[in-house]
């Protein structure tokens, strides 16, 4: 009888025991999927919100340069973009997006949104296979509210591009170096990191850093594995294809070697970039801030940036050997721009905004120590303090990005503009704003300031450095000048003749606070 109770107990115990199993694994069940759920609802709102200051066709003047220079047929934006100082691959991009759009200028804005829209999906797949699910779920929110990367997220340039490449070179790089032996892999890694090379030169310092930092690694671990005939395969076989790699990479280079070894001597003779401001570097990071365009008060930006400098360091600092994948982020991160300062001794190239370009290596490493923070109210805190940041950015954006005196000087030239007409501008920013925008016609830049860029200023219309090419002409002018700089009268005094004033008008505007002062004339 006491052998049976006994019995009984223990079968009851073992019962309890796999009861307490199964709702243990139910508990973690359902944990794992409000992860997951939490995890998607992010990228779908990160996304919605990186778009909504978007939905505009107005320009400043980088973003003219690119929609005038993606005007072109592809083998003039490789003739034109190699005096330029940056590589061609998003405006051969820009210009076969434009070939399906009509050259939309929304569909170029939104064309910028799409790489932070794929990384912070890439947190979903990429990094949370890699690293786990808590690390992909924080890579995905940082990717898509970070003040820095959403503020760029609608303009028309090449950084976020340049970032999704890098960033998916450095993903692929450390699969390769964790893995065993992956033809798929190394091609993958040599396809972004040439892209990389191709869309920006931080791209091609940052992907020369991932090459480099991947061939030491591999022949510095042939070398002690020798002994070892398991693991000397590994590294054997990894040494040859980062060699095979590199030079497919150089050879499919070449072609631009030229172009940019005539960059750099441009670049070296005075490029516009004149100081190193490694306080405006830090802040970037953050906020995206920079002393041309001011996105959150430089006071509120700074407390921001160093709260979450100082969060960063202390979560290093307390999880530092358990955060092995953010350490080699951060390290290939300053490396970076240790290369870019010490050639900077040289030529100024060292300079906030094209960090955006590394920002998602930098953010891989906040993500994964992140996820290391046993406090879930630190974290809330945290990630409320980003979002309290990008909201209020984001309604500054919005509000400025859909002002209705943004439109007014375009709809002014639009409603009395004939194809016959031409387009004078000078160095005014806001004159290439408009010959962007109405590239049917002649465009003349007058280059009173001599800058000397009339080979990558083709992207426009013709460079010229007086008026007299255009003393014969008989017909209408469109002078594009900005408030008081007295463009039009000095124009028209060195154009002479009998001239009608037909119209003029001036604007002022919200985006970029341009001004544009829009004369049109009649020569008879």
């Amino acid at each position: 009888m006491y052998i049976l109770i006994s019995k009984l107990r223990k079968d009851v115990e073992m019962k309890n025991i796999e009861n307490k199993k199964e709702v243990k694994a139910l508990m973690n069940v359902k944990k794992v999927d409000i992860i997951k759920y939490l995890h998607i609802a992010i990228i779908i709102i990160g996304s919605i919100f990186v778009l909504f200051p978007c939905f505009h066709t107005t320009l400043w003047f980088d973003e003219s340069y690119s929609v005038a220079i993606a005007s072109h047929p592809i083998n003039e934006i490789w003739t034109i973009g190699s005096h330029d100082v940056h590589p061609v691959l998003y405006y051969i991009m820009l210009h076969i997006l434009g070939i399906f759009t009509n050259g939309s200028i929304l569909s170029y804005r939104i064309f910028s949104a799409i790489p932070l829209i794929i990384l912070g999906i890439l947190g979903f797949t990429h990094i949370k296979k890699d690293f786990g699910e808590k690390v992909g779920l924080i890579f995905s929110f940082l990717i898509l509210f970070m003040p820095v990367t959403f503020v760029y997220g609608g303009e028309i340039r090449m950084y976020t591009w340049g970032m999704f490449f890098i960033t998916l070179t450095a993903m692929y790089a450390y699969r390769i170096y964790k893995s065993g032996v992956s033809k798929k892999n190394w091609i993958i890694f040599s396809i972004f990191s040439l892209s990389a090379a191709y869309t920006h030169y931080y791209g091609l310092i940052a992907a020369f850093v991932l090459n480099i930092s991947l061939f030491l690694y591999f022949l510095i671990n042939n070398v002690k594995q020798r002994n070892y005939e398991v693991k000397y395969i590994k590294y054997s076989i990894n040494l040859k294809y980062s060699i095979i790699s590199a030079i497919i990479q150089i050879i499919l280079y070449i072609p631009w070697i030229g172009a940019f070894l005539s960059q750099y001597s441009s670049v070296s003779q005075g490029f516009w970039i004149k100081t190193i401001n490694i306080v405006e570097m830090f802040d970037f990071q953050f906020t995206g801030n920079l002393d041309t365009r001011i996105y959150i008060t430089k006071g509120i930006s700074y407390i921001f940036s160093l709260i979450m400098c100082i969060y960063m360091i202390y979560l290093f600092s307390k999880h530092f050997k358990e955060v092995k994948p953010a350490r080699i982020a951060i390290r290939t991160y300053f490396l970076i721009i240790i290369l870019l300062a010490l050639i900077s001794i040289f030529t100024t190239i060292l300079y906030a905004r094209y960090l955006l370009i590394i920002t998602g290596i930098f953010l891989f490493a906040l993500a994964y120590v992140m996820s290391k923070d046993k406090s879930k109210i630190r974290i809330a805190i945290i990630c409320i303090l980003i979002v309290a940041m990008s909201t209020a950015i984001n309604i500054d954006l919005i509000k400025t990005n859909y002002d209705e005196s943004n439109s007014k000087p375009m709809e002014y030239i639009r409603e009395d503009i004939k194809p016959d007409d031409i387009i004078l501008i000078d160095n005014n920013g806001s004159g290439f704003v408009v010959a962007a925008q109405f590239r049917e016609n002649k465009l003349y830049f007058w280059d009173r300031m001599n800058w000397n860029v009339e080979e990558a200023y083709k992207a426009y219309g013709k460079t010229i450095y007086n008026l007299d090419n255009l003393k014969d002409y008989k017909g209408r002018i469109w002078i594009i000048g900005a408030w008081k700089d007295g463009f039009a009268e000095e124009a028209m005094k060195n154009l002479g003749g009998d001239i009608d004033i037909l119209k003029s008008e001036y604007f002022g505007t919200k985006y970029r606070e341009y001004q544009y002062v829009i004369t049109l004339i009649e020569r008879k």
